[in-house]
């Protein structure tokens, strides 16, 4: 399938409880679903035989050949009712449907294939369990976590035990038996020396071949090397918890972020120092938000197109969303608050780094059921078959106008829309409105802006370029000055903002 293809694996419909949580990761060219009781598979890369069913299975990793072809497989997985072979085609001759198999043990030796499927059509769905050889354990009644570490399938969030976790053997989905003592055998947080975890397990973070980071409810561990090969279990902070499934990311520097207890933290790349940094910026980020696990979904992902790091909070009944972009540029940092229209309310983040570079971007799941990404040339929201329009303003950083206990005058200011130059990529500016704000304290004027307050001063700016000077005649200890647009197919931007203050007195 080449890039941007959408395919519908039909037999995955009515598979899975949506309504339930989901979490999908990819390994060996396949893709494993974790949804609770449902534990499944799309495998991309192997052959699907389908005959009666076998007394034997083939043993997985053995080569099964067909008579009369001579196609030939690495055999990869046999389902339970041992009728489906999987496997890998080493032949350059494809398999049909006349000849016998043969090879691996498989007993008998006469089955003739009633039906070939190859995944590079269609990718193949089926259930995940252990391979069919009465030696390779039983997967957990349930899971909602999992993630591809060192070769092992990890699952854990099981809520019949949320404090556990298991491995499967490396390289090796379908064993998940914990009696072997080989460096590769399958193991658990039960029967291995490092433990298991005493918290509630929230999340699986694949931070690297040397570490998987548990983050749980109230505290976030990091193991340290193969637990089937002398690794440690040890925390990382036990203050700290981290709200769910996909509530991190990494960045490009290996820098994790996340959404924990206090609000947005930064752990330095390998294993460095955990930094709130919400802390001084939106102290009362967590209670603002009142995120709730049962009924808010929380989704962190970095958008290596943009440079940043993009939180989405998002209520699951109804689509209402608070999010948050954290800018990671040379040219802007900081922690901007976003909103989308409900249809748009993020359930999920994926970035999608296809071959075709035109397809490589952030994907962004929505509760409408569409896919979307930003499109920094649309004006407007998608929401299905019309647009929104976007409100957006920008409140420039407030203005002491005189020293401690005076106050001063704005006399003028003078502002330079965007554009206006022949040529270029970039369109020119719609245009912004402006509403000027004073008071003798800075806290009383944010307040005022966030109130909606009325402003000393409300115009609009229209065309390119440096406008006309305005003398406003505002006077206060402290100014604000708030840009914004809300009309429909008009954005803006704005180069630069001069101003001119002089000294009024002491505040009265």
């Amino acid at each position: 399938m080449s890039a941007g293809t959408m395919v519908v694996l039909s037999d995955s419909i009515g598979d899975i409880d949506t309504s339930d949580q989901l979490e999908m990761f990819e390994g060996f060219q396949k893709v494993f679903i974790v949804n609770g009781t449902n534990l499944k598979i799309a495998d991309f890369i192997n052959t699907k035989l389908t005959v009666t069913a076998l007394t034997t299975a083939p043993t997985r990793g053995s080569i099964v050949t067909q008579a009369g072809s001579g196609a030939t497989m690495l055999v990869d997985f046999v389902n339970a009712a041992k009728t489906i072979i999987y496997g890998y085609t080493t032949s350059d001759d494809p398999f049909v449907t006349s000849g016998a198999l043969s090879g691996g043990s498989m007993d008998p030796e006469d089955k003739v294939p009633s039906a070939v499927a190859q995944a590079t059509t269609t990718p193949h769905w089926y259930d995940w369990t252990v391979y069919p050889d009465s030696a390779s354990g039983s997967l957990p009644d349930q899971a909602y976590l999992g993630c591809l570490w060192r070769g092992r399938m990890i699952l854990s969030g099981n809520p019949d035990s949320p404090h556990q976790w298991y491995m499967s053997r490396q390289a090796d989905h379908t064993d998940f038996a914990y009696t072997a003592s080989d460096a590769q055998s399958p193991v658990a947080g039960g029967n291995a020396d490092a433990g298991e975890i005493g918290d509630i397990v929230r999340c699986l973070i694949p931070y690297s071949d040397d570490y998987l980071i548990f983050g749980c409810a109230t505290s976030i561990w990091v193991l340290r090397g193969d637990p089937a090969a002398g690794g440690s279990l040890d925390d990382l902070d036990k203050t700290v918890g981290i709200y769910g499934a996909r509530s991190w990311c990494l960045d490009k520097k290996g820098n994790l972020y996340f959404w924990g207890t206090g609000g947005l933290y930064k752990m330095e790349r390998d294993m460095g120092k955990i930094t709130n940094i919400s802390e001084i910026s939106l102290p009362e980020l967590v209670g603002d938000e009142a995120a709730d696990p049962t009924t808010h979904r929380i989704t962190l992902a970095y958008d290596r197109k943009r440079f940043g790091v993009i939180v989405c909070v998002t209520k699951l009944s109804d689509g209402t969303n608070s999010n948050y972009w954290i800018s990671l540029g040379t040219k802007a940092t900081g922690l901007f608050p976003e909103s989308y229209p409900e249809e748009c309310g993020v359930y999920s983040l994926f970035y999608y780094d296809a071959n075709d570079k035109d397809y490589r971007d952030l994907l962004v799941g929505c509760r409408d059921g569409y896919i979307r990404k930003f499109d920094t040339a649309a004006k407007d929201d998608d929401i299905g078959v019309i647009d929104e329009a976007i409100s957006s303003y920008v409140l420039y950083p407030i203005l002491q106008m005189g020293e401690d206990d005076v106050e001063g005058i704005l006399t003028s200011l003078t502002i330079e829309l965007a554009g206006g130059a022949s040529g270029g990529a970039h369109a020119d500016t719609d245009g912004v409105s402006y509403d000027i704000y004073s008071a003798d304290d800075a806290e009383t004027l944010i307040e005022d802006i966030k109130d909606g307050a009325t402003a000393k001063v409300t115009a609009a700016l229209s065309g390119t370029g440096r406008k006309t000077r305005i003398r406003p005649r505002v006077r206060g200890a402290y100014v604000g000055i708030k840009f914004s647009n809300s009309t429909a197919s008009e954005t803006f931007a704005i180069n630069r903002v001069l101003v001119d203050v002089r000294e009024a007195g002491r505040v009265r």
